[in-house]
């Protein structure tokens, strides 16, 4: 900021440098852009990913079916091969033997997941299942998608801004640089008759 506001006090410094007004036209643009580009990357991301996680959902719910399930065993143990999509640590203890018929009219029975609090054989309780009657999870809901598409949008607007600073900082190193070799030059020319009597110094 003190950059930017170097615009105009250095207008008529005689002391000013070129590295100086380089400086402050960097941090300008990169405030112009964190301003500008940040929000308009996040809001098009947002938009596009929201759009592509809608059509996720439409998808999913022609594609998945909520059928109902009987529970023919409970498993009081994990199973040896539980099926690693709908598994997890904390449903082993709710894992059930269930039978249930697709949406085809196909009966099947398989070890799924229930969110019954004690499960006996003859409860039902719904699981969702493609077209031919095998075990998915649910379909993804409209809010959820919306939400990931939010912060899909925030993290494209910090990457961005991130991306700018990065530069900016970039920009300023090398300035930084050119300015020490400058002075290094300076120095070297100036040097060996610093202080001399007689010398103008």
């Amino acid at each position: 900021m003190r950059a930017i506001t170097g615009l105009w006090r250095w207008r008529h410094n005689p002391l000013r440098r070129r590295t100086d007004i380089a400086e402050a036209w960097t941090a300008l643009v990169a405030l112009v852009l964190i301003l500008v580009a940040a929000p308009v990357a996040g809001a098009v991301t947002g938009l596009l990913t929201h759009d592509a996680l809608q059509r996720a959902v439409t998808a999913q719910r022609e594609s998945r079916h909520s059928v109902t399930a009987t529970v023919l065993q409970r498993y009081d143990k994990v199973p040896v091969d539980p099926d690693p999509e709908t598994s997890s640590a904390r449903d082993a203890h709710r894992r059930v033997l269930a039978s249930w018929t697709a949406p085809d009219g196909s009966g099947h029975t398989g070890t799924v997941a229930t969110g019954l609090e004690s499960p006996r054989p003859g409860d039902r309780f719904r699981v969702w299942t493609d077209a031919e009657g095998h075990v998915v999870g649910g379909p993804l809901d409209t809010a959820t998608a919306s939400t990931h598409a939010a912060l899909a949008g925030f993290g494209a607007a910090l990457c961005c801004g991130g991306l700018v600073e990065g530069g900016r900082r970039l920009v300023l190193r090398r300035l930084v640089r050119r300015r020490h070799a400058r002075w290094d030059q300076a120095w070297n020319s100036a040097g060996p008759d610093w202080g001399r009597a007689g010398t103008g110094a």
